[in-house]
């Protein structure tokens, strides 16, 4: 019997409404601090290229973001395939209660399509949502982080979403975080 995928716009939605939606990020179990760090390693180069794209025309030209931003994403990139097991095992938890037939797009997509179909989600959510008033700070943050290696980058931004609640969890965007 041959399955018919959804089309890659109808994959889009589903995908961004599982990376957008608040009610997801409250009902999800929390990501633990190596399955965020998993899911942050393989999604910087995107959220990069996101910032990038949002950021570029408000920044000056010699602002991080615009002249070293695509370098970075580059070279972070190369981390994302040792990432990638980790990473779609946080968008495959992150899906099991967000919405059954999200999760089971999510279950039945080959690897590929379903790395395209996050980057997609995760740079346009970052170009379409990033309030430009940030870009500066956004910016600089990146400019800061981009001598360390993708996996510190992640593990430091893991720790920081983690230490960064009282009450037991803490969310990034819609993203429900264990406390490190």
């Amino acid at each position: 019997m041959h399955r018919q995928l959804p089309s890659r716009a109808g994959l889009a939605v589903a995908i961004a409404a599982l990376s957008l939606a608040p009610a997801a990020a409250q009902a999800a179990d929390c990501l633990t601090p190596p399955e965020f760090t998993a899911l942050a390693t393989w999604a910087l180069p995107s959220a990069i290229a996101g910032a990038e794209e949002r950021c570029t025309p408000s920044l000056p030209a010699d602002a991080f973001l615009r002249s070293g931003g695509k370098g970075l994403a580059d070279r972070y990139a190369g981390g994302r395939a040792a990432a990638w097991p980790g990473a779609k095992a946080a968008i495959t938890k992150i899906s099991q209660r967000a919405d059954a037939n999200a999760h089971n797009i999510v279950e039945g997509l080959p690897d590929d399509t379903l790395q395209q179909v996050a980057d997609t989600a995760i740079t346009t959510g970052i170009a379409d949502n990033l309030p430009l008033k940030r870009c500066g700070t956004v910016s600089r943050l990146v400019e800061l982080l981009a001598p360390l290696p993708p996996e510190n980058t992640a593990a430091l931004i893991a720790l920081a979403v983690g230490l960064g609640t009282a009450t037991g969890h803490t969310r990034l965007g819609p993203i429900l975080v264990c406390p490190a």
